[in-house]
């Protein structure tokens, strides 16, 4: 209510009362001032009274929500169904316009005001997550492989005659058909194996840019989050090489947000040479659902036409999503959770070398991967053919998820393009390994109960192998015994 309405209560109820409530009123206020003037992420996390307030006031700011609307248009904000209405807090007509994803719509000053101020946020974010002089970003309702594709779209347009996207191989399908999708041909570059690590073949990159001409290549695709061995690629490097050499830069950094060494290499690489985009998950770095990335960079001409490359207008369910998780928490919460990550990145660490001890197996050294770590299954592989196979087959009934095991050997076509070795970002890594990743959100029982899971599925294969074809589908069947047995029911 507004002082107006305030004045008017106290015809019907105390006045010290009303004053009261209004004091209680003008509190929430105050915070979306704040939030409205500095256009960051609040220190503290808001309540959630606070934050349906404000979702509140958004949505009466839009036109299918005025008492006396009469939509007469094809788009109106109509909604069948009540319960639809109120999972989008009635903010109905998503963001942008036709033309521009980031452009305010004049029928939905609420959904406007909604989009504008979430971008802001998330740009805060970033910045306090170590890429300082990023400035501009927008949150776009695709996943990060249709955002990569959205990026290679708007480079077509400056360089016309371009065919080729020069890539660092990473084993995700989603990454490679990005660049397919976009109509591009990408170049693989095969990683060079530095111990157990695998890395960027710097040599090679250059080696291809000169073969190929440099004005034939639409960009360099980097990635910085990957799973071990890979590790992060030496983007530094690659963007003083992108920048020599006059070439955009598009770097993958799908859940990279998190760690801070990611988001460092990302703030070197823009200092010392080019980086023109880079994009992320929201499900991966905030925790919200699936379907909704960001795109951010170090130019806002570039990035404002980004967001004009995308067709019509768009959900605005991610941008609400991760809106309501940042309120939330503020930005102390989310600092709790990246540090938090990093603890159990390092007693993750600790405890899989012990386990990995006890079955004769080792922990890969791979010191430049901040997030995933890999185990090695040589022992296991020598058992038999499918042995590895078997182990993830058995961690996934056990409700292991994540984990991934990855066979020597292994080819997959992707869009008619065969990798060998698929999965281990190389077409011959020395051995099988199992993969798992210490991510924003993880706690100390998640890790716990992983290690005691793999353990009693290791176990298994110490056995006779009479009874090893026979205990993993056995133990199907007690599947909700044995987790009675860990929650100690």
């Amino acid at each position: 209510m507004n002082g107006e309405n305030f004045g008017a209560s106290e015809r019907l109820v105390d006045a010290a009362y009303v004053r009261q409530g209004a004091q209680g009123r003008r509190a929430h206020e105050l915070r979306l001032r704040a939030l409205l003037e500095q256009g960051k992420c609040p220190e503290d996390g808001w309540n959630e009274s606070t934050i349906e307030l404000f979702l509140h006031e958004l949505a009466i700011m839009d036109s299918n929500n005025f008492l006396g609307n009469c939509g007469v248009g094809e788009r109106e904000g109509r909604v069948a169904s009540g319960l639809v209405a109120r999972r989008h807090y009635r903010l109905i007509h998503g963001i942008g316009r036709s033309g521009d994803i980031s452009a305010v719509q004049p029928k939905a000053a609420g959904s406007s005001l909604l989009n504008k101020l979430t971008n802001c946020i998330v740009l805060d974010i970033i910045k306090q997550s170590g890429v300082r002089t990023a400035t501009s970003c927008f949150v776009v309702p695709m996943a990060t492989g249709m955002s990569l594709t959205l990026c290679f779209l708007t480079l077509r347009h400056k360089r016309p005659k371009a065919k080729y996207i020069i890539w660092p191989r990473i084993d995700k399908k989603s990454c490679f058909k990005s660049m397919i999708t976009a109509g591009f041909e990408p170049v693989v570059i095969e990683n060079s194996l530095e111990g157990d690590e695998l890395r960027t073949d710097l040599k090679a990159v250059e080696a291809k840019i000169q073969e190929l001409g440099a004005d034939n290549v639409l960009c360099l695709h980097s990635t910085t989050s990957c799973f071990a061995p890979r590790v992060p690629d030496r983007l530094e490097e690659l963007a003083v090489i992108c920048a020599n050499h006059d070439i955009p830069h598009i770097v993958n950094n799908a859940y990279g947000v998190q760690s801070s060494k990611c988001m460092h290499l990302i703030q070197q690489g823009a200092r010392l040479g080019r980086i023109d985009a880079f994009v992320q998950s929201l499900d991966k770095n905030f925790m919200v659902p699936v379907g909704g990335a960001v795109i951010a960079g170090f130019n806002d001409s570039f990035i404002q036409k980004i967001s004009k490359m995308y067709p019509g207008r768009a959900s605005a369910s991610p941008s609400l999503d991760v809106l309501i998780t940042l309120l939330s928490l503020g930005a102390n919460g989310y600092r709790h959770l990246l540090k938090e990550r990093k603890e159990m990145f390092s007693y993750l660490s600790t405890e899989l070398k012990k386990l990995a001890d006890v079955y004769n197996e080792r922990l890969l050294d791979t010191p430049h991967n901040p997030i995933s770590l890999a185990v090695s299954l040589e022992k296991l592989d020598e058992r038999s053919n499918t042995a590895v196979t078997q182990l993830g087959s058995m961690l996934f009934t056990r409700q292991v998820s994540g984990a991934r095991v990855v066979p020597l050997g292994s080819l997959q076509n992707v869009n008619n393009y065969t990798f060998k070795g698929f999965m281990s970002h190389a077409n011959d890594y020395p051995c099988a390994y199992l993969n798992a990743a210490a991510a924003i959100g993880m706690g100390k029982q998640d890790v716990d109960l992983f290690l005691k899971r793999l353990d009693k599925c290791l176990k298994t294969f110490r056995k006779e192998k009479t009874q090893e074809k026979d205990v993993p589908e056995t133990e199907n069947f007690t599947m909700d015994s044995e987790i009675g047995k860990e929650n100690g029911n």
